[in-house]
């Protein structure tokens, strides 16, 4: 194969045995698979999906590699959708074993159970958006006629009290397609931060008189002066540092989480200078970079790949002791917000681990904990980690479902916050 053919490019893709005369169906089975694309998260409007019968019907049929690039030309504008389309592809275009592949990809993963092959990034998501109501194409050439086939109706639809339901739903109690639709919803949530105070400034229309540029410039015209320059403070905004604890007690927890933060990190417009992610469960594991990449399957597989302690045991103590002293000064800059995920159940020293917090705490221009086990009305702070931790943070938050991350969004920037913090604290007393 080719150095510019999909398995090439992708590492992953074969195209199907695929014959491609020219039969009248191909329209309406090139719209259904742009409606599949689309459900998978490319950006894909009618004007693209005209575009591309065209450019089928001028590229013609006698090629499954022309027609696979034609179509890829329409619909891919973006790297991190060029896995997507290829999982589409092949699934949706009569891969002989398609069905299997779909199924494959929706069932459940068995907690402590590998599979033998490791699903591919975007093939989730390519088998969820095929079930969800999109049509398979019919073969072209048999006229519609096609041997007997299971089909197989998955009822994705949502109401709005539903999906408030689903707002204060706990992410352990979720099902798999309660999840998938949480996922979404998450995907579309903000994080937004106010900007702090600022010596520096920057041209205005409106603000204060900036002196010093108005006699720069009333110097360059001999000393006359015909207007004002004005200026006011240049916003600056902070870090987002987020801990995320990935051992056995939260691994529910944090892999919903992951999928926050993955949004939080590529938003537009939330004015965080730089989003920072660590994950830790007996080891402390940097994956900003994995995060930054657009595609939210891409990314999670590499992190997941990156952190070898996924439902481990936890030792936050000796995690907070490595990121104090390998990464605070590196991430810490610019007053960080840090967002600590963590039932705070933990094996270490509870000395040590108060140590570490409040170093952490003095070096945080705030220090939000974020605790599942919030969720119980009858939560008091017993375990030994909770009380060493309790103490150094300025807000104690759940963080068991969509609505308390709905909450941290409007408090985050609120430096009166404290979440449960001085209940609780009344309870160690």
């Amino acid at each position: 194969m080719g150095a510019d053919s999909p398995h090439d490019v992708n590492g992953m893709v074969e195209l199907p045995d695929l014959e491609l005369p020219d039969d009248p169906k191909l329209a309406g089975n090139i719209t259904h698979f742009a409606r599949a694309l689309r459900r998978a998260g490319l950006p894909i409007g009618p004007g693209r999906v005209i575009d591309a019968i065209r450019a089928v019907e001028a590229a013609g049929f006698t090629d499954k590699r022309d027609f696979y690039w034609t179509l890829h030309a329409c619909f891919v504008n973006r790297p991190e959708h060029r896995t997507v389309f290829a999982q589409l592809f092949r699934l949706y275009w009569r891969d002989p074993r398609y069905l299997e592949h779909m199924m494959a990809a929706m069932l459940p993963a068995i907690r402590g159970v590998q599979e033998d092959r490791p699903a591919a990034p975007a093939e989730k998501r390519a088998a969820e958006a095929l079930l969800d109501g999109a049509e398979a194409p019919e073969r072209p050439g048999t006229d519609g006629k096609e041997p007997e086939e299971t089909l197989i109706e998955v009822d994705a639809s949502l109401t709005m009290s539903t999906q408030e339901r689903l707002r204060n739903l706990d992410f352990e109690q979720m099902s798999l397609a309660e999840m998938a639709e949480a996922k979404r919803m998450l995907a579309r949530l903000a994080l937004p931060v106010k900007p702090m105070p600022s010596r520096r400034s920057m041209v205005s229309s409106n603000g204060r008189i900036d002196v010093a540029r108005t006699m720069r410039a009333a110097l360059r015209r001999g000393g006359e002066m015909n207007a004002l320059a004005l200026k006011k403070p240049r916003p600056r905004y902070p870090n987002l540092v987020v801990l995320c604890d990935i051992s056995g007690s939260m691994s529910q927890y944090s892999r919903v989480v992951l999928h926050f933060l993955h949004a939080v990190s590529n938003a537009r417009g939330a004015g965080w200078a730089k989003v920072h992610a660590f994950t830790f469960g007996t080891q402390l594991t940097n994956i900003t970079r994995h995060l930054a990449t657009r595609d939210v399957d891409a990314a999670l597989k590499a992190a997941g790949a990156e952190a070898q302690d996924w439902e481990g045991g936890t030792r936050i103590g000796a995690c907070l002791e490595t990121f104090n002293r390998d990464w605070s000064r590196r991430v810490m800059g610019q007053g960080a917000v840090v967002l600590l995920i963590t039932d705070g159940l933990d094996r270490d020293a509870p000395e040590e681990l108060s140590r570490q917090m409040q170093r952490l705490h003095l070096t945080a221009r705030r220090l939000i904990w974020l605790n599942p086990l919030l969720r119980w009305d009858g939560f008091a702070p017993k375990a030994a980690g909770i009380r060493a931790m309790l103490p150094h943070v300025d807000s104690f938050r759940a963080g068991h479902s969509i609505a308390s991350l709905e909450e941290l969004a409007t408090v985050i920037s609120r430096a009166d916050d404290t979440g449960e913090k001085a209940r609780l604290m009344g309870l160690m007393d």
